[in-house]
Order: C-alpha cells, then sequence, then structure tokens
C-alpha cells in the first residue's frame, strides 16, 4: 500500500524515505593530483578522477539517507542483506546494479513516481555540497569519524543510516557505510565526460560505476571524488544505492 507522504516524502507499507531537493548548479568533477600530497591519500587509482572538468547540473532531488533495508523488503519482498542482523534502519547490500533497476522499477510501479539512480555527475554534486577539498568536511582525516563509517570505526559491518553528522546539504553517509551505486557506465577516466549532469551510457553489460567508499574501506576511498567500477550483475556486502529522481 502507498500511504499519502508528508513533503519531500513516500512511503511504502509504513516505510517512509525522504527526498532531498539539490539546486541546480555548477563544479568541478574529478580531483586535482594534488589531492595525492597526503601520502595517505596518495594511491594509481588517482588518474582515474581526472581530468578535471566543469559540470553543469541541473537540480534534482536525491535520498536523504541510503535506501534502508526496510525500504527493499517492503517494495521486494525480502531482504539480500549479508548484514540482515543489523536491522531495517541499515542499508540494504548485497544488491547488484541490476537488481537495483528491478527495484526502481517495481517502486515507480507502487509510487506513480520517477525514481532512478543518480548520475556519477549528480552523485559527487551531491556528495561536494558546494566544498572542494577531499571530503565535504575538510581535508582533516581526524574528522572523519564524525562523517562516516569506515575500516577504523566499523568493526567490520554496516550501521543504521543517517547516524553520523550529514554533508552540508544535509545527506548522511555519502562518505562510507556502503558503496553506492549511481547510473553510470564506466570509463576509466572523464575524458568525453558528459558536462551536464547526465550519466554516461553503455550496452546492458559494461561495468558500472560505485560511488561514496563502505565500512570495509580506507580513508582514501571515501573522498567525495573516489570512485569504483564492478559488474552490473556483481552482489557485495558492502554495496549499496541510495534514490534520485528529477524534479
Amino acid at each position: 500500500s502507498v500511504e499519502q507522504p508528508a513533503s519531500g516524502q513516500d512511503c511504502i507499507n509504513s516505510v517512509c524515505f525522504e527526498m532531498v531537493t539539490i539546486p541546480t548548479g555548477t563544479f568541478q568533477m574529478g580531483s586535482p593530483y594534488s589531492e595525492g600530497s597526503n601520502n595517505l591519500i596518495n594511491y594509481d587509482g588517482r588518474s582515474y578522477e581526472g581530468p578535471v572538468h566543469t559540470v553543469n547540473v541541473k537540480g534534482f532531488s536525491m535520498g536523504k539517507k541510503e535506501v534502508t533495508q526496510g525500504l527493499w523488503r517492503a517494495v521486494m519482498g525480502n531482504n539480500p542483506s549479508q548484514f540482515s542482523s543489523c536491522g531495517d534502519i541499515c542499508p540494504v547490500e548485497n544488491v547488484s546494479w541490476n537488481d537495483v533497476q528491478n527495484f526502481i522499477k517495481r517502486l515507480n510501479g507502487l509510487t506513480k513516481k520517477k525514481y532512478r539512480l543518480p548520475s556519477e555527475a549528480e552523485w559527487e554534486y551531491a556528495a561536494r555540497a558546494g566544498t572542494t577539498k577531499r571530503w565535504s568536511f575538510g581535508d582533516n582525516e581526524a574528522q572523519l569519524d564524525e562523517y562516516a563509517w569506515y575500516m577504523l570505526n566499523s568493526n567490520g559491518m554496516t550501521h543504521p543510516v543517517g547516524q553520523k553528522k550529514s554533508n552540508p546539504w544535509g545527506l548522511y553517509d555519502m562518505h562510507g557505510n556502503v558503496w553506492e551505486w549511481v547510473q553510470d557506465a564506466l570509463e576509466l577516466d572523464y575524458n568525453g565526460a558528459p558536462v551536464d549532469g547526465s550519466p554516461r551510457k553503455g550496452n546492458a553489460n559494461v561495468m558500472r560505476v560505485m560511488r561514496g567508499g563502505s565500512w570495509v574501506d580506507s580513508l582514501k576511498f571515501l573522498r567525495s571524488a573516489s570512485r569504483l567500477g564492478a559488474s552490473p550483475g556483481s552482489r557485495q556486502d558492502f554495496v549499496g544505492f541510495r534514490l534520485a529522481t528529477t524534479n
């Protein structure tokens, strides 16, 4: 059943989720090589984050929190998560990009809305929230514990969404907890990337992009610019997602 939502909310079988309005704007996507100046950050994968380029993003809405096990169960009738004992307010994980597409299709049928995954550009724009440092709170890794569940504080598991501090635009767990699938096909750099915030297209079997880092990762993978890719059929206990919708 679908209840009448409060503003910015939808509810499925009494499980509600909130969307945050993200403003239209322009940002610099990717990271400069200077992000590697701190040896805690310096690693070969940085080359995948360039060249830094200007992207114009049209306003959209983004899930305030990662999609939870409770919401997944309300929509799909099951819970694939490895950390099911963490509970309904923990992020769903162990879901493939393909699984997520099926979830979104069913969610849209229930809500009569047009939810989707964010593009990679939209995700980074929302994660940065107007900031230009390694993380949305700055460059001081000592602060990461206040904002993220990651290797040094997660005790080897996911945690309930929204427990740490949000970024400046009110989005929680953009750093850590679980990696988040985005819509884009994976390319190894940003040469030829769209500059209008749209996702990179690819055929059904092409690798897809994940963003944000997770409970299992060191701090370098939690940076706003960090990116990884995986097969669209792969499932991992450190990968989930959050929703987006075009305003």
